[in-house]
């Protein structure tokens, strides 16, 4: 049920919050009332069936058949949702399609670093869904069928997604910035049947030309029976033998066929997309998820995210965007927002420019440009973006920006209220931050935020509604106001269906079930204070312990990433000989390594954390290697240090600086000379 807002109960401006809306519908509906928003998710993770029904009726989700129950089966892994009910992610999407399209408002703005802008109404994204829908289906795709995609985050993306919904097709994509071997690490698990690939990308100021690769790929994919190619406009047109169709002729259609259109039903456990996550040893785990899954995590996480239709008189002309790669679980939250009736503002390039030229306010004039409502982005574009003095006055008007969204590492408290002193300093409304953390493993959130709550500066304000999220201790008992193991207690829809394959399960059981018996254990840091609120330590594998004294490494990146001459840093602890260990701390600084950074760092550690986490070797660096969603690689920097292959930890592919491979191949092999075990 889409509400057209009321005024008032907006802290940071914008439309009536839709968590209060849904709030006042359980009012309505349940006779249900709540003191505080902790005791609305008490009630939604102690009363599952009750929540996620709930939130069914309320977000007018549709099935032909009727469902036998909400949640029939709770074991983890195996939970049973919605038995007998039938759906489709995209028939969602296009029940706004009519009054997005009365109301003036586009579908899809989408914007590359060359400034080339194209926007796509309702309508057409429906029709041109359709038609490639229809072409895929008259070459023999059908429901389970899996369609692997290299594409950048383009229209043309959103479009094949979708329509390989619409047929129960399996949709599974790479970002283009991957090389061959890693996208072949992906696609080769899963065996699919099309190929749909750009021939070219436009990226940090240059045309890289991937036609070569698609060749490579095709040779290695056998069981691809149909190579669909995305033009570029700027490449000389592929030759006719070479049995490549064009994406444009294919979703060109316009007659009688593609106008009555409907996406196919189908059950609430079709599998709809397969994504990876990369694990420390063997292939990238292929987790698959459920049409129905996906469609109610992506509508429970909208709650938290306060995304509003753009067609509602109260919240017109509502756009979201959040800088993201198809290679990140991040691309597909921002199509999700088509699940709402909002426009979706794409950006395909660089976030910073060239490295010639770089230039961090890129962004932030697309979101004036485009007038956004909500901008979303790693934690480490902040961070940069204060580093290199962005000036938010000098990018056009942020008058409409009312919500900014983090995600993918801690948001050191200092740069989210940098950040919005600047705007407010510049005539501008105090944002909603909205920080998040969750991932591709759940496509969604665990902990997250609801524009009510008081904000909670490089915090999570709260957990999300039916996740039955703890932080325990060794022995599995929960915390309040202590660190402990992230784990929930209770399945979510979006929790994968299983790995592809992973015939008998056991790789699914042992990575997130291996720990805690059925209960999930996500391999985060995780504390919870008294009132609900949430933070994030880091990666519960990259823990420094210093005599049994442990310590997340976001909280030593916040001290030392507070110095004005620190750029970027990474912390490992190198095991040694005889049980004993070093710790190393490498930097990347504005000016060359000085010893008064050294020692200004190591007391900054030595007084706002403990002796015991004063680094025994502080390296130079001239950046930190980073995954394509700019998370920092500590764990496989510490396998290179303790003697593997740095060929065998760090994929140029799945890395935002492969540049750094060499680089830290040299400094393992200068510290190594140093200790006298080269």
């Amino acid at each position: 049920m889409i509400q057209a807002a009321s005024d008032g109960g907006a802290d940071h401006g914008g439309p009536f919050p839709v968590i209060a809306q849904f709030r006042a519908w359980l009012g309505e509906e349940l006779g249900l009332a709540f003191t505080d928003y902790e005791a609305m998710h008490r009630w939604s993770v102690a009363n599952q069936d009750a929540f996620w029904g709930a939130l069914w009726r309320f977000e007018g989700i549709v099935t032909p058949t009727p469902f036998s129950a909400v949640l029939s089966d709770a074991r983890m892994p195996g939970a049973t949702w919605f038995a007998g009910a039938q759906l489709n992610y995209a028939r969602h999407v296009f029940s706004h399609v009519e009054p997005a399209d009365a109301a003036g408002q586009p579908a899809i703005i989408a914007e590359d670093e060359r400034g080339e802008v194209i926007e796509t109404d309702w309508p057409t994204l429906r029709r041109r869904t359709a038609s490639l829908a229809l072409a895929l289906r008259a070459r023999g795709v059908g429901r389970g069928d899996r369609v692997a995609a290299y594409l950048p985050n383009r229209t043309e993306a959103v479009i094949a997604f979708l329509a390989c919904a619409s047929i129960g097709a399996i949709w599974s994509v790479c970002a283009p910035d991957m090389g061959a071997r890693a996208v072949l690490a992906r696609f080769q698990q899963i065996e699919p049947c099309v190929l749909i690939a750009c021939e070219a990308t436009y990226y940090t100021g240059r045309l890289v030309d991937r036609r070569a690769l698609i060749e490579e790929l095709l040779q290695q994919l056998p069981s691809v029976k149909t190579c669909i190619v995305v033009g570029s406009g700027e490449m000389p047109a592929t030759e006719p033998n070479r049995g490549h169709v064009s994406f444009a002729e294919l979703a060109s259609r316009d007659d009688a066929d593609t106008r009555v259109f409907q996406p196919d039903w189908v059950r609430f456990d079709q599998p709809l997309w397969i994504v990876y996550s990369s694990g420390t040893t063997g292939k990238p785990k292929a987790l698959v998820h459920s049409h129905g899954g996906v469609l109610l995590g992506a509508l429970a996480t909208r709650l938290h995210m306060d995304l509003q239709p753009s067609y509602v008189p109260a919240a017109l002309g509502e756009r979201f965007h959040w800088y993201s790669s198809t290679g990140w679980i991040m691309w597909n939250s921002q199509v999700a927002g088509l699940l709402s009736g909002t426009t979706i503002c794409l950006f395909d390039g660089s976030a910073a420019g060239t490295k010639e030229q770089p230039d961090w306010s890129r962004l932030w004039r697309f979101a004036a440009r485009h007038r956004i409502t909500f901008f979303g982005a790693g934690a480490a574009y902040y961070t940069q973006c204060v580093k290199m003095r962005v000036d938010v006055a000098a990018v056009g008007d942020l008058g409409r920006l009312r919500a900014l969204g983090s995600t993918g590492s801690p948001l050191p408290a200092e740069v989210q209220q940098h950040l919005s002193r600047a705007l407010v300093g510049s005539g501008y409304a105090d944002p909603w931050w909205l920080n998040i953390s969750g991932g591709t493993d759940i496509c969604g959130a665990f902990c997250t935020g609801n524009r009510e709550l008081p904000a909670t500066p490089g915090k999570l304000q709260c957990r999300q509604l039916g996740a039955a999220v703890e932080a325990w201790d060794a022995n599995g008992r929960p915390l309040v106001g202590e660190i402990g193991e992230l784990v929930c207690v209770k399945p979510l829809p979006s929790m994968p269906l299983f790995l592809w394959g992973d015939d008998n399960g056991e790789r699914y059981r042992e990575t997130y079930f291996g720990v805690y018996d059925g209960v999930w254990r996500h391999g985060d840091w995780l504390l919870i204070d008294e009132r609900g609120t949430c933070e994030i330590f880091g990666r519960s594998d990259a823990t420094i312990n210093r005599g049994g004294h442990r310590l997340g490494t976001s909280e030593i990146y916040d001290v030392v990433e507070s110095h004005p001459g620190v750029l970027d840093s990474m912390m490992i602890d190198v095991r040694i000989e005889s049980g004993r260990s070093a710790l190393l701390l490498f930097l990347v600084t504005s000016d060359p390594l000085s010893q008064t950074v050294v020692n200004e760092v190591n007391q900054a550690i030595r007084t706002e954390l403990s002796p015991r986490f004063v680094p025994d070797d502080i390296i130079a660096a001239t950046g930190i290697p980073r995954t394509l969603s700019m998370k920092k690689q500590e764990i496989p920097v510490k396998k290179i240090f303790e003697g593997s292959e740095p060929s065998s930890e760090l994929d140029p592919a799945t890395m935002y600086n492969p540049e750094l491979i060499q680089e830290f191949a040299d400094l393992r092999q200068m510290y190594l000379m140093r200790m006298g075990r080269a």
